[in-house]
């Protein structure tokens, strides 16, 4: 399904034809995100993905960027993360050209004019307030900062106050030039998108961008952190004291990093647990005891680590009973075997999303860039289900041992409580 080439200037190529569908998706990834950053240009990783939008030589504004996408019925959008920036367009096949222009223009033809710096400060100002403003998405960054200690991972990839306030067009200017190289490219194209790509790609993205700055990207250039390290159950918990209705909370354990074979039983363990309306903690959580609307357990894949948590919403009043209960389940599945009609449910579920994921061509242009970028074998349909069906009932036992260590938990939550009333609960 996937072939993976080169073009001239060292841009990477990964296409993957879609039988049956009218679209295509184009979509660039660059292997820098906020780990990459320190204290002073925090924040500048997602500050300059909201200037690729907002006007190129050729394209001098944003309205000539969004109107050329909008008038054909594109989607279009861009994420940063820790690891990595990505941007793309989802648009009509017959139309493809249009969208690789124009996402090569954005990427390595933007202006970052200093007015339109200014401007955009207000806007992610607002974009962090509302944030933070949110108990249900605020509580995300207490419990990355909890899990990754203060340091370049678990800071909020927005960026604080500060230096938000402080970054100036030349600190973007040199991280975008210095990061956004050919080399450091990884073009993603999925779906409908005919012959002689190569060749097309070779007129778009194939030109080379003048380095007029130090590069700003090594590989593995990052902070490395140990969340295995013991700190006290003080340490890992952080609380936000809000007088608000419902108490949100992320309680989790440190993961696996992206390369850890485990990750199948991994994904397998999280449905278990938390993974649908028929999955342990829902039933036990809302069916049975009425404590939150909804419950899920879920993980994150990281280059060197990675976290499994468990989300919910609930009545502060019942906080004590409902953690008290996920702890109970997580006992539950470190203790004994899941059964061989539960463990083969939760595969055949897991097989059954990949497959309608994969009718989706922007799924499938970021599972090849995002597997070539990290260095690893692109993971097909076939190779997925065969890893997700070998995994055992005692495999995910054991995992579950290794991961949900009692001295490894945190715990992030915002809502009207104190730390002092959940350290009491957990000990």
């Amino acid at each position: 399904m996937f072939t993976v080439s080169k073009l001239k200037n060292g841009a990477t190529l990964i296409k993957a034809p879609i039988k049956g569908t009218k679209a295509v998706t184009v979509m660039v990834a660059f292997p820098v995100g906020s780990r990459y950053e320190n204290d002073k240009i925090a924040g500048v990783s997602h500050f300059v993905e909201h200037m690729l939008f907002k006007g190129t030589q050729k394209r001098p504004t944003h309205l000539e960027i969004s109107r050329e996408l909008e008038a054909q019925g594109a989607e279009f959008n861009a994420f940063t993360g820790k690891d990595s920036t990505v941007y793309y367009i989802k648009i009509d096949g017959k139309k493809i050209n249009l969208a690789l222009d124009l996402l090569s223009d954005m990427v390595f033809n933007s202006k970052i004019e200093k007015e339109e710096v200014q401007k955009e400060k207000g806007v992610i100002f607002e974009e962090k307030k509302m944030y933070e403003d949110n108990p249900r998405m605020h509580v995300d960054s207490l419990f990355e900062e909890v899990m990754y200690g203060k340091n370049d991972l678990g800071r909020d990839i927005v960026g604080t106050n500060k230096s938000l306030k402080d970054l100036t067009r030349e600190d973007l200017w040199n991280y975008y030039r210095g990061s956004y190289v050919p080399e450091n490219a990884f073009i993603g194209v999925a779906g409908n998108f005919g012959k002689d790509l190569h060749e097309r790609m070779e007129k778009y993205f194939g030109g080379n961008v003048k380095n007029e700055v130090k590069k700003w990207f090594k590989k593995n250039n990052f902070q490395k952190v140990n969340p295995l390290k013991k700190i006290s159950l003080s340490k890992r918990i952080s609380i936000q004291n809000r007088k608000i209705d419902q108490t949100n909370v992320l309680l989790g354990f440190p993961g696996l990093n992206y390369y850890d074979k485990r990750r199948y039983a991994l994904e397998i363990l999280a449905h278990i647990l938390g993974g649908g309306m028929s999955s342990r903690l829902f039933t036990e959580i809302r069916e049975k005891r009425g404590l939150a609307y909804g419950i899920r357990a879920d993980f994150d894949f990281l280059r060197d680590t990675g976290a499994v948590y468990i989300r919910t919403g609930l009545d502060t009043k019942r906080l004590e009973e409902a953690l008290k209960t996920i702890l109970a389940e997580i006992e539950k599945i470190k203790n004994k075997p899941v059964g061989q009609d539960e463990l083969q449910e939760a595969k055949t579920h897991l097989i059954g999303s990949l497959a309608l994921s994969l009718e989706n061509s922007k799924t499938v242009a970021l599972r090849g860039a995002g597997d070539v970028m990290l260095g690893k074998k692109i993971e097909t349909y076939e190779i997925i289900s065969k890893n997700i069906k070998s995994v055992t009932a005692a495999q995910i036992q054991k995992l579950a041992q290794d991961l949900f260590k009692k001295d490894r938990l945190r715990l992030a939550a915002i809502g009207p409580i104190k730390k002092e009333e959940i350290i009491k609960i957990l000990k």
